[in-house]
């Protein structure tokens, strides 16, 4: 099978990799990171960073915008106003038009307000917003966005920042074969790089996580780790895994051999 490139509002990306830029103990050790992880969209919570700071140390000072395209993300929003506000805000701000759009519902899991998601979506688009909602894992919810505008469906893996991967593979799955208009790109839950290597081998158009690289013992190579994972699910699921059996097949066949005599 031969790979097409990632493709998100007409734009390529040879990275299948999206990262955060949350949570690192400093700004050195976070564009570290980046640069590591191959990465090519890395997602900005605008609510977190001071937008009129523009000295050397300024958070944005860190991102080479030459190598990066910044994805503003509305991390911290509640309700479908405050997200729609973040997003001007940041295009204002001269960030992008790209967002990732986030409407949480609950505080305790972090699971979207699907009701609000979708408001916020038809309200952006009509704005020429590109707009990447965080979602769960409902296709029903996700063919909603589609036909709203959305330039890609980001489903949950598991809660923001669990680290726990994948948990509904039944749902992953579904959304893989009934979702081919968008890029699917698994948003959240992954902790390490075989989470992010299941991803692609069920088929995802790309990953985007934070807490599994920054909250690593050692970020940087971690981001490494996460580069080549992505990498190996996307050989892996291109090359077509062979079928799973209950017993066993012998990987030298007896079969057509001939026994020389006695």
């Amino acid at each position: 099978m031969t790979d097409k490139p990632l493709f998100i509002a007409g734009k390529e990306y040879r990275s299948r990799l999206i990262v955060g830029t949350g949570k690192y103990s400093t700004l050195e050790l976070m564009k570290e990171a980046l640069e590591v992880s191959g990465a090519e969209l890395v997602t900005v919570a605008v609510r977190r960073i001071n937008l009129q700071d523009r000295s050397d140390r300024s958070f944005l000072s860190f991102i080479d915008r030459k190598r990066f395209t910044l994805l503003p993300n509305t991390a911290g929003c509640y309700t479908a106003e405050d997200a729609i506000r973040i997003a001007r805000l940041a295009r204002e701000a001269g960030l992008s038009n790209l967002i990732k759009l986030e409407v949480l519902g609950d505080e305790a899991t972090l699971f979207p307000d699907n009701e609000a998601l979708l408001q916020a979506t038809k309200v952006l688009v009509k704005e020429g917003f590109i707009v990447l909602p965080y979602t769960n894992d409902d296709l029903i919810n996700a063919r909603k966005l589609i036909d709203a505008g959305a330039a890609a469906v980001m489903p949950l893996g598991a809660p923001i920042g669990s680290g726990m991967g994948i948990q509904n593979l039944a749902n992953a799955l579904i959304l893989r074969e009934k979702i081919t208009e968008v890029p699917l790109i698994i948003d959240a839950g992954v902790g390490t790089a075989s989470d992010a290597c299941i991803a692609m081998e069920l088929g995802m158009d790309g990953v985007l996580m934070n807490t599994g690289i920054a909250g690593a013992s050692d970020p940087v190579r971690m981001a490494k780790a996460m580069r080549l994972a992505v990498e190996a699910g996307r050989d892996a699921f291109l090359a077509g895994r062979m079928p799973k059996k209950l017993y066993a097949t012998a990987s030298s066949p007896t079969t057509g051999i001939s026994h020389p005599k006695a």
